[in-house]
Parts: C-alpha cells; sequence; structure tokens
C-alpha cells in the first residue's frame, strides 16, 4: 500500500521527546472512558496513528496537534474503504475528540482545531444488522453449558443467561461485579463509564439457577462477576475483555452448527421478544439502555398483523 506521507512529513508527526500524559490529548482522552470503551478507541487510534506513520507511530507516540485537515481527510478516505460506515463513524469520532482535547490544552490554533476535526459522518444503513436467535438456538446453547460441570461451561452458561435475560451489551456484562448483582431481586445494577448508576435490568428467573451455579464456582470474593477461566478450569479473578466475550459464543455456535451471531444479538432477540410478549416500548427503552424510543423501535419484528390487529380496539 503507497504510504499516505512522505518520510519528511512522517517524521513531522512523531512526537520528539516524551510528554506527561496529562498533557497528552490521546492519554487524556483514553483515561476519560470506560475499561470496554478504552480498549476499542486505543485500538482505533493506534490505527489512525500507524496509518499516518506507515507503522511508525502509535496513539501515544503521534503527536496529535500537528494533524491538519490534509491529514484528517486522507484517513477518513482510507477508512471508508477499509471498514463499515460503524466502524468508521467511531474512529473519527476518537479522532474528533483527541483533537478537542489539544486544543483544550493549547496545543493547537482554534483555525487548525476547526478545520482538522471537521470531518463528514459516513451514511450508514438504516437496516440493522444481525439476526434474531430462535428460541431452539438459545436452548441448544444453554443446554451445551448446562449439561456439564465445568468451570469454562458453567461461566459460559451464566454469560449467555445474562445476555439473553437482560439484554446487556458485551462492555456492560464484563464490567459487572459480584456487587452488581441481587439474587434476591433477580436483578443487576448497570454503571455507566464513570461508575454512575445507568439502570436496573431484571432477569427472568429461569436464569437465576445457572448464574447461582456459576457463583459456587466462582466464589464470594469481591471483583468481577465474569470472570477467566483456563481451560484446566482455573479461576483468574479478572475483567474479561469484551472481545473474549465475542469469541465465546461464536466459538459456541460453530461447534454446534448453529449460524454465526454475535453477543449482541442476544440482545436485539431480547429487545424484539419482549416487544412481540405485548411489553410496551418505553418499558423495553428503559430495560436495554437506549437514549430513545426510536432505537428500540428498530429491533421491532412485528409485522403488519399487529397493526391490524391493534385498530380492532377501536370502536364506533
Amino acid at each position: 500500500m503507497t504510504p499516505l506521507l512522505n518520510n519528511q512529513e512522517i517524521e513531522s508527526l512523531k512526537l520528539t521527546q516524551p510528554i506527561p500524559l496529562t498533557c497528552h490529548p490521546a492519554a487524556v482522552y483514553l483515561d476519560s472512558l470506560g475499561e470496554g470503551s478504552k480498549l476499542t478507541m486505543t485500538h482505533s487510534l493506534n490505527a489512525i496513528a500507524s496509518l499516518l506513520t506507515n507503522g511508525e507511530c502509535d496513539a501515544l507516540t503521534l503527536d496529535w496537534s500537528k494533524l491538519r485537515y490534509c491529514h484528517t481527510e486522507a484517513v477518513r478516505s482510507v477508512l471508508v474503504k477499509r471498514f463499515a460506515p460503524s466502524t468508521v463513524n467511531k474512529m473519527l469520532a476518537a479522532l474528533r475528540r483527541v483533537l478537542e482535547i489539544a486544543f483544550k490544552l493549547d496545543l493547537m490554533e482554534q483555525r487548525d482545531y476547526l478545520h482538522a476535526s471537521d470531518l463528514a459522518r459516513v451514511k450508514q444503513e438504516k437496516k440493522l444488522r444481525g439476526r434474531a436467535l430462535t428460541g431452539a438456538e438459545i436452548e441448544k446453547l444453554l443446554a451445551s453449558c448446562t449439561n456439564s460441570e465445568r468451570p469454562l461451561d458453567v461461566r459460559d452458561g451464566a454469560i449467555i443467561a445474562i445476555l439473553r435475560g437482560g439484554g446487556l451489551r458485551r462492555a456492560e456484562l464484563v464490567n459487572l461485579n459480584l456487587a452488581d448483582l441481587n439474587l434476591k431481586e433477580g436483578s443487576l445494577e448497570i454503571l455507566n463509564s464513570k461508575g454512575n448508576k445507568d439502570r436496573m435490568v431484571y432477569l427472568p428467573q429461569s436464569a437465576i439457577p445457572l448464574i447461582k451455579k456459576w457463583l459456587k464456582i466462582r466464589g464470594k470474593e469481591p471483583g468481577p462477576l465474569i470472570c477467566w477461566v483456563t481451560r484446566g478450569g482455573n479461576l483468574k479473578l479478572r475483567t474479561m475483555c469484551t472481545d473474549a466475550v465475542l469469541k465465546i459464543v461464536q466459538k459456541r455456535a460453530k461447534k454446534l452448527g448453529i449460524d454465526s451471531f454475535s453477543p449482541h444479538d442476544f440482545r436485539r432477540t431480547f429487545c424484539g421478544d419482549l416487544l412481540e410478549a405485548g411489553v410496551d416500548i418505553v418499558t423495553v427503552q428503559k430495560l436495554a439502555g437506549h437514549a430513545s424510543p426510536v432505537t428500540t423501535a428498530k429491533y421491532d419484528r412485528r409485522g403488519e398483523d399487529v397493526k391490524r390487529r391493534a385498530v380492532q380496539y377501536l370502536e364506533f
């Protein structure tokens, strides 16, 4: 691939000497994120830095304050050709925030900042990606976990129970601590990236035995609710990464002959099943943690028959 910049331009974008992390735009931005988002955005910024310098810089060795519109627009052009619109927009959002922080730290002139950050979002298809899981597929997945006493299988059974029964995002799942679980109420307290309460999620009673089974293995020590388990069955009480959750469900799907799906498809299924069951959209919105019911409505799988039946309640 032809480098975006020549050697002289690449050298001009390298930090000449280390600077305190409190004055480093990328470091300040990443430090403001939750653990799940931090990993994703670190990858994004590393990719952008590498792209600009032909692999010579990462997020912490690039001088972000030197970026100008010619650099950022060139990055956008390459990203559009390589990634899906949602991924490009996520990466550009990280880039804009780093430039904003560089400006706030007085590392960039206002004119340079405004021009460099003036990047158009990539238009996305309105149709949601992914799919809903069938009841038979969910039963098959759970059976592969519950018919075993291996710590790995028991842990994965708890993961599936929480994703399916609570509609959580991957990052929300891995950031759960034991203290966030209330077995008596069957509830999970979901915290936002700043550690403040975001919402309360309630699990179906059928999910509780799977979680209790996992807790017998996990123990009562404070820390992450879901943690690492080695192939030998040894527990490591540390937070899992979101990619690990993706690999877990994909590996089980492949082994069981189930069409590929992502952890987020449990969330799609959660919202769609509740709406099909007649739960009002505002309640589903609150359970899912959507900012707007418009987002929740995208998961509505009900067709014309529902609308046709609905008008029959009207009388003249």
